[in-house]
């Protein structure tokens, strides 16, 4: 179960007041944002800085248009919500995650947030029976997308040439979001929380056949509940994250496999030798983990490698010591 998502609220239930006052709240974040991004690109690539300010300064221009329609249809009392208290709604990521990590990367991080700013202004217009909130509304998502290709020049006037073109970066994006994000989630739950009881049911009884069926049912009872969990936190249609039934079988999928991958060595009768080469197993699945992360997250590898493999290392010693007590 995701932390918090049970007191999330669900963007087709939030009443035109409040999708009002999710787009001001979402506007004045995104404006720090990009004023954050200027600072840190201003003394390598002034150019590129100056289009975040512009972008910043525009941000406020639509919070103060939000602001004005709230003003005249609702009162000067703008209810508080924000980004986390709806289900299924774009997430930006802290702007530390990428200052270290490039103009590409920034630019990405960009070009997807004014995406996801389309998509939600959009989705919102065709919620509004009211002809003023629809027509701005509508506006503001044209706006959004013109945003997207003031992002797309940055690459084009400060990268080298061969950078990937927009529809590549695009698909991969939506590959990432769509499979990578809930498999590695799903890999890592199968692959660290299943650890414990395989090993500790190992240890006890030390009898092949009674911890394989142990690791299988853990396995699979995992994999359903994570797949599940993932379909359902999410429809896609404001995160941009793709359909929730894909997301739901990649999570469901590798968390399975990530706990079948130890218990599966147990259908080997030699209790010691099915041991050794589970932890073998055990030892790949955690460094692909890292790997994945690094590869397709942007995870620093020794810090991915760090919290996995010392995570699992200490799940694997909890199992060993209470199967063996």
């Amino acid at each position: 179960m995701i932390p918090g998502f049970a007191n999330r609220r669900r963007f087709s239930d939030l009443t035109e007041q409040e999708v009002l006052a999710l787009a001001i709240s979402s506007e004045e974040d995104d404006g720090r944002i990009y004023r954050s991004y200027a600072e840190m690109l201003r003394t390598d690539y002034p150019a590129s800085a100056a289009v975040f300010d512009g972008m910043a300064e525009e941000e406020d221009i639509h919070r103060t248009r939000l602001i004005d329609l709230h003003q005249i249809r609702f009162g000067n009392v703008i209810p508080l919500i924000r980004r986390e208290h709806v289900s299924g709604f774009y997430a930006r990521k802290p702007v530390w995650l990428t200052s270290n990590l490039g103009l590409e990367r920034i630019r990405e991080e960009a070009g997807q947030m004014e995406r996801d700013a389309e998509r939600f202004y959009l989705a919102a217009a065709g919620r509004t029976s009211d002809a003023a909130t629809r027509k701005l509304l509508g506006d503001l998502a044209s706006a959004e997308g013109s945003h997207v290709e003031r992002a797309d020049q940055l690459i084009e006037r400060n990268l080298v040439p061969d950078a990937k073109t927009e529809e590549e970066a695009a698909a991969h994006r939506q590959f990432v979001l769509t499979w990578v994000q809930p498999g590695l989630a799903g890999l890592m739950d199968g692959s660290v929380s299943t650890l414990a009881p395989i090993f500790a049911t190992a240890f006890a009884t030390q009898d092949t056949h009674t911890t394989f069926l142990v690791g299988l049912a853990a396995s699979i009872g995992a994999g359903i509940s994570m797949g599940f969990t993932e379909a359902a936190s999410d429809d896609g249609a404001i995160s941009g994250r793709g359909s929730p039934i894909k997301r739901g079988i990649a999570a469901g999928v590798m968390t399975t496999l990530g706990g079948l991958g130890h218990a599966l060595p147990y259908l080997i009768p030699d209790f010691w030798t099915a041991t050794v080469i589970a932890m073998v197993v055990v030892f790949v699945e955690l460094w692909a983990i890292a790997w994945i992360q690094n590869r397709y997250m942007q995870t620093p590898f020794l810090r991915a490698a760090f919290q996995v493999v010392v995570g699992g290392a200490l799940v694997f010693a909890a199992g060993a010591i209470i199967g063996a007590g």
